[in-house]
């Protein structure tokens, strides 16, 4: 098997791994906390919630299913398309890592949206007053955070060529 089969094979077991988790938490979220009060774990700081989030991030673009969905789908498209253009040296793995981690959350709150309409989010930092979200939010914001961090910190410009449309003179990738 050569290293990019093997690559993405690991990158699907990380996301569906993760997929899993993030459904079985809402699994958990509809069986114990739907039509009941907030479940307190930290008092004033952190409760868990059922809510039923029928729009995007913060609650924009509501009951906008299809509008979601595809933005999501070419989100989604273009990860995967640069995870196959990605070089196989060993410090771009945990960009891989990572880029799996989004693919788990964007899939996971996709899942809600096409069974349900909906999508369930159940976490609530009551202390600051955030919006409600989900383990799929979580990974999708905390990968994002550490791949800016990465990209603007430890990567070189050089590192990132890959993801130029740019071509050499030899017709080959830069």
């Amino acid at each position: 098997m050569n290293k990019r089969v093997k690559m993405l094979l690991i990158d699907i077991v990380i996301a569906a791994v993760l997929l899993a988790l993030d459904q079985y938490t809402k699994y958990l979220a509809i069986n114990h906390l739907k039509n009941r009060p907030a479940l307190v774990l930290i008092d004033g700081v952190l409760e868990l919630q059922y809510l039923e989030n029928r729009g995007s991030a913060f609650g924009m673009l509501q009951n906008q299913k299809f509008i979601i969905l595809f933005v999501g789908i070419v989100f989604l498209a273009v990860i995967i398309f640069f995870l196959f253009r990605m070089p196989l040296q060993k410090k771009y793995n945990i960009v891989h890592i990572l880029l799996s981690v989004v693919i788990a959350g964007g899939i996971g709150n996709m899942v809600d949206r096409f069974r349900f309409d909906y999508v369930v989010d159940f976490i609530s930092f009551v202390l600051i007053n955030y919006p409600i979200f989900n383990v799929a939010d979580c990974y999708i914001v905390v990968a994002m955070i550490i791949l800016f961090l990465l990209f603007v910190f430890v990567f070189k410009e050089k590192d990132l060529e890959f993801l130029s449309f740019k071509q050499n003179r030899c017709g080959g990738m830069k």
